[in-house]
């Protein structure tokens, strides 16, 4: 008896935690994905990763919240999460390959793309290249553009594909976990994971621009 009873209780623990609304704002989430599901996650990753204002990465960490509910596979949100994410990236790259600075300039403004922040975002990819299409997938803005930039700059798309891939694979990696291990925990986590990633990015670019800058200085010192 005293098996039965531990067996229930554990049973109507799962239930009351599969219950229990997604936290924060990942709750204004949850409906669409009760909805829709791994289609949910898709959309919103597939169309963010070309510009499009969309909470992808809100919705990957709610998609996988609602995993650890038990509401869908973490194993198939992270393999949609990525699909979506690279495939979102190389339309973003073949829009700026093909329709170049014009194209951006024109309708960029619709998706915060202003002509000033390509110029920037373009220098940084001409400086730094595939080292910043992994770190950019951490990146707010980054995220969103890398693609749309490494093409317009013409980077060579095998390059661009790999270090996507890479990127894509680690972010997906990091919020999938977060999400369905932290639990109600994960908006301080991610709150402070954000903070930390852009850390990260910061510190890769300054240690990147001091060996070019190093590497500039030896080859004028050489020349004179």
């Amino acid at each position: 008896m005293t098996t039965l009873h531990a067996i229930a209780a554990s049973l109507a623990a799962a239930f009351a935690d599969a219950s229990k609304p997604l936290p924060g704002v990942f709750h204004k989430l949850e409906g669409t994905l009760h909805h829709y599901g791994y289609f949910a996650v898709a959309f919103f990753l597939f169309f963010e990763d070309f510009g499009v204002p969309l909470p992808g990465e809100t919705m990957l960490i709610a998609a996988s919240l609602y995993a650890g509910a038990g509401h869908l596979n973490v194993f198939l949100v992270g393999i949609v999460a990525f699909v979506a994410a690279v495939v979102g990236d190389n339309v973003g790259y073949l829009i700026g390959r093909w329709g170049g600075r014009t194209l951006i300039e024109r309708f960029g403004k619709y998706v915060f793309m202003t002509p000033d922040r390509l110029d920037r975002a373009e220098k940084f990819f001409n400086d730094h290249g595939g080292k910043i299409v992994v770190v950019a997938r951490f990146v707010e803005g980054l995220r969103q553009a890398n693609g749309l930039i490494a093409g317009t700059i013409e980077m060579h798309w095998a390059k661009f594909v790999a270090c996507n891939a890479l990127g894509a694979a680690l972010w997906v990696a990091v919020w999938t976990s977060l999400g369905y291990l932290a639990g109600n925990n994960v908006e301080t986590v991610s709150h402070y994971f954000s903070y930390a990633a852009i850390g990260v990015a910061v510190v890769v670019a300054l240690l990147v621009w001091r060996h070019f800058h190093r590497r500039r200085k030896r080859r004028r010192a050489a020349a004179s």
